[in-house]
């Protein structure tokens, strides 16, 4: 018999409580992380609060998972862990989220203040300037070193997450303070006002006139548009303007896939770059034109560019442009009601005598549409028509046909969110989401590991419709742990693993460029009895019954896990040839 007295329950307030209070008095509910040592006195004091606390087993997946929860939601999402080892673990998360506009705010712990200021004190955790080791990755860095510093901190935290363009952000406060006793009131009136970043009206006005007077007006939408939440300001001005739209991968579902102005996603394919090129105006929206937007680089426009960015380092930063810094939803909304005050372009002479096209097969088919009334539909059709045949040709039946049988398989609304493997590469070009803000990846900065934790963060966000993750074994092996993350919070996230035997894409590229691939082939686990030992159900199935296996699983409460052993393939690349 223990003779061991209770412990008292704690009856005092600490810095603990003040963070935990400032962040539900700024709207929180959801809160994401990993406990540590040095941040005990923040996990405590969640004992006392309101908000729900859904715990990782590795700071990395709480990244991806509060990263995942902010885009879902369109707001901020806190992730709380330790100094040292459990805040590093976080860089490759909070990378993703600035390359993907995620709100997250961390909120990390210090070794006490005593130890802060470069000296070797010898703390647990100890680094000489923690803090520097985020200032690349994140939009800002603040700190707290008193117990009254704290709400202030944490609302010009939160408003920097959320001001355009949204972002990660880094807040640390030493482990004394969060433990210290306070008797400053409970927080209730914080309040943070994230920065607006509405268009010039001069610069409207210009990128109106260029557009209205476009004969071969083209957009191209980027993830700026679906963090915007600018789908509806976007079909709008399209349907104006009668623009086809293409989005980028971050940009699935800023536009609606089967639309007769959609050209879908097809970028890594040079007949939509020729189309992207050919356009007299190009109104890029919400996207800097990087490596994957531009398939590698190739994109060389022969039109004016209209580039609509909030993040200021990405404006002209690989093409020049007539540049609005502005947020996507402010600067298209704007834009409707100036290009409706214009006459729209004559597109009737497009084809006329003395005009030659320059782009070949692309271009030819939008002037040979010129002169009907159906031109920027035929010229979408005949585009979507030229890249179906180019895949056609590659004998890649088993990719074409496994992505369909996950669309059917996924119930339309429901979100996806799908780390770095073939089938996902696939995904970025093929994938209808259906839904606005409903596919999620890691192509912003490629890491692997970020579907399954990414499922449960979106899941966690909505609880009452299921959500898809999807891996290869490579990155499924980085997520493991969480299937016990998924069966404590009996989250509905099935979990799709594309099983190949390694990386398959690293396989891929190496054979490619060097005839044999090192490196990467793996020993890996039986994953239907992993997951059984989680007390999560799974099943191996077969590109024959995906479909029917996946929609059960989906269907089913609670987490599950479907095996697909397959080995992909991609389709070939067309900037090489360039």
């Amino acid at each position: 018999m223990s003779t061991t007295e209770p412990v008292p329950e704690r009856t005092t307030r600490t810095g603990g409580d003040l963070v935990v209070e400032s962040l539900a008095a700024l709207g929180a509910d959801t809160v994401f992380g990993l406990p540590g040592q040095h941040a005990l006195g923040i996990f405590d004091a969640l004992r006392r609060s309101a908000l729900r606390y859904v715990g990782l087993r590795v700071e990395n997946n709480a990244g991806f998972a509060a990263d995942a929860y902010a885009r879902a939601t369109h707001s901020v999402a806190p992730l709380l862990v330790s100094t040292g080892p459990g805040a590093l673990m976080t860089l490759p998360a909070l990378q993703e989220a600035a390359a993907g506009s995620a709100a997250v705010l961390a909120v990390g712990s210090q070794v006490p203040l005593a130890g802060i200021g470069g000296g070797r004190h010898g703390y647990l955790h100890e680094l000489g300037d923690q803090s520097a080791s985020f200032r690349g990755v994140v939009k800002s860095v603040h700190t707290a070193r008193t117990a009254s510093q704290i709400p202030s901190a944490v609302a010009a935290a939160w408003e920097s997450a959320l001001s355009v363009p949204h972002g990660p952000v880094w807040l640390e406060i030493p482990q004394d303070v969060l433990l210290a006793e306070v008797e400053i009131p409970a927080v209730t009136g914080l309040r943070a006002a994230p920065r607006e970043l509405p268009p010039r009206p001069e610069l409207v006005a210009a990128a109106a006139d260029l557009l209205a007077g476009a004969r071969r007006p083209v957009i191209l939408a980027g993830g700026g548009v679906v963090r915007a939440g600018a789908e509806a300001e976007l079909l709008a001005l399209a349907e104006r303007l009668r623009a086809p739209v293409a989005t980028t991968f971050g940009g699935k579902g800023a536009f609606p896939w089967e639309h007769p102005l959609s050209l879908q996603s097809w970028l890594e394919d040079w007949h939509t770059t020729a189309f992207l090129e050919d356009a007299d105006t190009l109104l890029v929206v919400g996207s800097g034109l990087g490596e994957l937007s531009s398939n590698y680089h190739t994109f060389r426009p022969r039109g004016r560019i209209v580039q609509i960015e909030a993040d200021l380092g990405k404006l002209e930063a690989n093409h020049a442009a007539l540049g609005l810094h502005a947020d996507a939803r402010a600067a298209l909304a704007a834009l409707v009601k100036e290009v409706g005050e214009r006459e729209p372009a004559d597109t009737g002479c497009a084809g006329e005598p003395g005009e030659t096209p320059e782009s070949g097969e692309a271009a030819g088919a939008w002037h040979a549409a010129g002169a009907g009334a159906h031109a920027p539909e035929a010229a979408v059709c005949d585009l979507l028509a030229r890249v179906r045949d180019r895949i056609d040709g590659q004998q890649l039946d088993l990719e074409q046909q496994l992505l369909a049988s996950v669309r059917q398989a996924l119930p339309d609304g429901a979100v996806s969110c799908w780390d770095m493997t073939i089938l996902a590469y696939w995904a970025w070009s093929a994938f209808d989401p259906r839904a606005a803000n409903a596919l999620h990846s890691a192509q912003g900065a490629g890491g692997l590991g970020y579907g399954f934790p990414a499922a449960l963060g979106a899941a966690a966000a909505d609880p009452s419709r299921p959500v898809l993750a999807v891996s290869g074994d490579g990155g499924a092996m980085y997520s493991l742990a969480e299937l016990a993350t998924a069966r404590q919070y009996d989250l509905p996230v099935t979990w799709l693993i594309v099983d190949d035997g390694g990386y398959g894409i690293l396989r891929e590229y190496m054979t490619d460029a060097f005839g044999t691939a090192t490196a990467t082939e793996l020993t890996r686990p039986d994953f239907v009895a992993l997951a059984e030992s989680f007390g999560v159900p799974a099943v191996r199935t077969s590109p024959e019954h995906l479909r029917t296996d996946l929609a059960a699983a989906l269907a089913a409460p609670g987490p599950s896990v479907v095996v697909l052993p397959a080995r992909l393939r991609m389709f070939a690349p067309t900037h090489l040839d360039s």
